[in-house]
């Protein structure tokens, strides 16, 4: 049984006076501990697919299932309610708060979660520590570096134990070198953690270093290779 399976997903956005279909009869099964990555260039659908698959949006149309259970039309509540329990979001841009220290901002999804803050507090360092960050612990994201605060988002993402991780374009801040640094960062997370890790990006060259890649264009998928 596949972890994520999407069945004729279509989505249509209403922008003017005319609808703009950006998926179109999306077939995809993911399976538990998979490395991959979903890519193709701007406007090929990617980030409408990953918010889906993120229960950050729902279908037109379609099927997409997690764990056998539909997900496709449930409202806002259930949907943040799957989020926070199985998946984590690791963005371009960081998202981290810029007025709270790391580790308070490695422990928001625990508080949202209703975690004390104490055993959150605890938690977040474990994670900081993780990616190599303990001793940044209490600085501001502004006394952090490109790199070291993608690994901050990497600490945040997993502080509730996630299943999936979905990386939108999670090296796309960043040089080449510390690019490299966080690839390593997923494969090992999906090789000792069992995170399924899902990397969405315009760059074929980082998707071939997963295990396999999934590219669209014109909201179509047209490869689904095994690497």
């Amino acid at each position: 049984m596949a972890l994520l399976k999407a069945i004729d997903i279509a989505k249509t956005y209403h922008t003017g006076t005319r609808p703009v279909q950006v998926l179109k009869d999306v077939d995809l099964a993911i399976e538990e501990k998979e490395f991959m990555a979903i890519t193709g260039k701007s406007g090929s659908g990617k980030t409408t697919l990953m918010n889906i698959l993120g229960c950050l949006d729902t279908p037109t149309s379609g099927t997409y299932l997690i764990n056998n259970t539909d997900v496709s039309h449930m409202d806002a509540d259930q949907l943040a309610h799957i989020r926070n329990k199985k998946i984590g979001f690791v963005f371009q841009r960081f998202n981290l708060l810029q007025d709270m220290t790391a580790i308070e901002n490695v422990c928001l999804p625990q508080l949202y979660a209703g975690v004390y803050e104490k055993e959150a507090l605890k938690i977040s360092k474990e994670y900081l520590e993780m990616v190599g960050l303990e001793h940044r612990t209490h600085h501001f994201p502004t006394e952090l570096s490109g790199g070291e605060q993608q690994r901050v988002a990497i600490a945040r993402a997993l502080s509730n134990n996630p299943s999936i991780i979905l990386a939108d374009e999670p090296t796309g801040n960043l040089d080449s070198a510390t690019g490299e640094k966080i690839l390593e960062l997923f494969k090992n997370l999906n090789k000792e953690k069992s995170v399924t890790v899902i990397i969405i990006t315009h760059d074929k060259g980082l998707a071939e270093q997963t295990n396999r890649m999934v590219r669209l264009i014109d909201g179509k998928i047209v490869e689904d290779t095994k690497i």
